[in-house]
């Protein structure tokens, strides 16, 4: 069993979106021979993008899996979305794999998305290689891109390959370990050769920068080194894999996912210097009371297991997919779901191959696996066979975009509801919460076409039609004078009539301090028994405010006289006379509008601090201070909702996609009159259409 586990390799396909992730997986499960027609990006038939959404965008929009099998090593490969209104499922997948394959656009080069999921393979630690692609597209260079990434990831690089040929005359790769030269034909097939005379130079120059590098990680290496000793090309290999390991630095490779350039260049670099889950070692895991354990791959051990993916599905309910930490998983059983201590039963263990499931007997430690139907069992949780232990599970990343969803057609936002609880399950970049003030169901994401996209999913998933809308900014209303009013309710329709009588103080309270009510009366002028009601009339009544209907706040009302009758008088009668007090009480007091003011933290590279600064002050924001964070600056201030309910694409726009913020509500404060008056003429003229 351990051999076998030594020779099981996860690795994860991270990178920007349209760095060719989905290709480079495509092209390796073609020359494994695991699907026999390559599959194009461009036409909507490749292995791992097979959801409508994702041949409509041509772009990633979940995480996929496959395997396949390179002279007896199996490796389990996960192609992640990199546009940045997807990636929260590339961050959740990650710490899954034991190494990641940063695939750069040898145009391009490293960009924003690139910098989010470097950062999350540095949280892990765990070994990662730069697979420069595209080395066949006009202006791509290695050279460059190999520079960029260094200064973007904060990783030291050391070139391990270089291309032969430039552009559309690439034809083969050079390793530069062995100095041999790999030249492809038009299907990848390689064939070995002497290194061309006019890169013979070149090739000899980064061999030497290796070999320094390389010696640079061992003391004995080093001092053979210095001493003008030849390196064995053993020592070289050990000390190289060994520096992978610990993270080190990163390898450069480069080639052509299109062209199978370099395709089993890569698969023989994954077999021989990544990380098997043995090599990766064990597991911090917590009990109950905080204290850390340490989880080794041992097919032995008792059974845990970490689920990092779910997948959703109308009929076929959800899919969890997970790996095995320790021990080994039968085709059927029963796991603890730990973090919500229920028991969970599963009759079918899979492999999870493109848009294929395959049930296996069998699941060992670094297993990639699903089972379907568990029903309490979700993203980030922990399954054991025994005892209360769990792994941390990653943070989603924060939403950045906020819209008001609702049904198109009448009668269905129970399904609305329903559905969006299910898709939920399925990507944690999600969020949803209920606007009482507004009345309006609020979905968070990570961009518009993130929203845009789940809208879609749930349409074709659940048959359910939606559509969204900018969401309403739950303003406030308040008071600025202190003002003593009569209510009185009288009413005689024969019998028993109705009488309330009350004088109220209405003034301003604190700024946050909501709605107190304060009894004053003596003498018996209104009976104790009628006191809550007077205050219940105020609060109900204070739920609508005068200027656009909104909630009053930050207001004292003071109940300190009145009179009542012996027969007619009544809780309800009271609670009337309190309604017609706050309401007279209102229309003098100066009401006043107020808007939320949000806190947001924006990190953006220092280049751009002056422009987002000047932006927040034409958003009427509020700069409330700087820091410095790396080579970034993180920009705090406060700045109006109603301002910023768009601002993620605007902050996209301004950066070339390189800023990032979080945004949490602050307080409440007033809205300058200019704008009130606008936003309450507004507010009326929706309400009368």
């Amino acid at each position: 069993m351990t051999e076998q586990i030594a020779k099981m390799r996860n690795v994860a396909l991270a990178g920007h979106g349209g760095a060719g992730k989905t290709s480079l997986a495509e092209a390796m499960l073609f020359k494994a021979g695991v699907i026999n027609r390559l599959g194009k990006v461009e036409e909507g038939n490749t292995s791992m993008d097979f959801q409508p959404e994702e041949v409509k965008k041509q772009q990633s929009v979940s995480s996929a899996f496959h395997k396949y099998t390179w002279k007896k090593h199996e490796i389990s490969i996960m192609d992640t979305p990199g546009d940045q209104n997807f990636v929260s499922a590339a961050t959740t997948c990650i710490p899954g794999a034991d190494s990641v394959i940063m695939v750069i656009d040898g145009v391009d080069g490293p960009s924003a998305m690139t910098e989010v999921l470097g950062a999350c393979v540095d949280k892990y630690n765990l070994p990662s290689v730069l697979f420069i692609n595209k080395m066949d597209r006009e202006r791509a260079n290695l050279q460059t891109a190999a520079e960029t990434c260094e200064r973007t990831l904060k990783r030291k690089v050391i070139i391990v390959q270089m291309p032969i040929g430039t552009e559309a005359n690439l034809k083969g790769i050079v390793d530069i370990l062995s100095g041999k030269a790999y030249l492809y034909d038009e299907n990848g097939k390689a064939t070995i050769s002497e290194v061309p005379d006019d890169m013979a130079d070149d090739v000899e120059a980064a061999r030497a920068s290796f070999v320094e590098n390389i010696a640079e990680l061992d003391d004995e290496l080093l001092e053979k080194y210095l001493e003008g000793e030849e390196l064995s090309e053993a020592d070289l290999i050990k000390t190289f894999r060994k520096g992978i390991l610990s993270c080190a630095f990163s390898p450069v490779l480069c080639g052509s996912a299109t062209k199978l350039i370099g395709m089993d260049l890569l698969f023989d670099f994954i077999n021989n210097a990544l990380p098997s889950p043995l090599d990766r070692g064990a597991w911090t895991a917590k009990d109950k009371n905080g204290e850390e354990f340490q989880i080794e791959p041992d097919p032995n051990a008792p059974f845990y297991g970490f689920v990092f993916n779910t997948i959703v599905d109308a009929y076929a309910g959800r899919l969890s997919v997970f790996r095995v930490i320790s021990g080994t998983l039968g085709k059927e059983g029963t796991f603890i779901n730990v973090r919500k201590d229920v028991k969970e039963r599963f009759t079918q263990l899979l492999e999870i191959l493109g848009k294929e499931q395959k049930p296996i007997t069998e699941a060992l430690p670094g297993s990639i696996v699903a089972v379907a139907k568990l029903k309490e069992t979700f993203t980030g949780d922990t399954i054991s066979g025994d005892k209360y232990i769990t792994f941390d599970a990653p943070d989603p990343m924060p939403p950045v975009i906020s819209f008001a969803v609702s049904s198109k057609n009448k009668g269905e936002d129970d399904k609305v509801h329903g559905a969006l609880r299910k898709i939920m399950e399925e990507d944690t970049g999600l969020q949803l919460k209920r606007e009482i003030e507004t009345n309006e169901t609020i979905l968070s994401g990570r961009g518009l076409v993130h929203i845009e996209t789940t809208i879609e999913k749930i349409k074709r998933k659940f048959n359910v039609d939606m559509e969204i809308s900018t969401p309403k900014v739950p303003y406030r209303e308040t008071f600025k004078k202190k003002i003593r009013v009569q209510g009185r309710h009288k009413k005689q329709s024969g019998g028993h009539g109705q009488f309330g009588d009350c004088w109220i103080v209405l003034e301003p309270g604190a700024k946050g301090s909501g709605f107190e009510f304060v009894d004053k009366i003596v003498g018996g002028s209104i009976p104790k028994t009628y006191i809550p009601a007077v205050e219940k009339g105020v609060v109900e009544s204070s739920q609508k405010g005068i200027l656009a209907g909104f909630p009053c706040v930050d207001f004292r009302v003071t109940v300190d006289d009145g009179s009542y009758h012996s027969v007619d008088s009544s809780e309800m009668a009271f609670k009337m006379a309190g309604s017609i007090a706050f309401k007279k009480a209102a229309e003098q007091a100066g009401a006043t509008l107020l808007e939320p003011i949000m806190k947001i933290s924006i990190v953006v590279p220092e280049e751009f601090t002056g422009d987002i600064m000047g932006d927040l002050n034409s958003r009427r924001g509020r700069i409330m201070g700087m820091d410095t964070e790396g080579n970034k600056q993180v920009i705090n201030a406060n700045v109006p909702m109603a301002e910023i309910l768009r601002y993620a694409p605007d902050l996209r726009s301004m950066t070339g996609g390189r800023g990032t913020f979080t945004m949490d509500f602050d307080h409440y404060d007033e809205v300058p009159g200019d704008i009130a008056a606008k936003v309450i003429e507004k507010i009326k003229a929706e309400r009368e259409e």
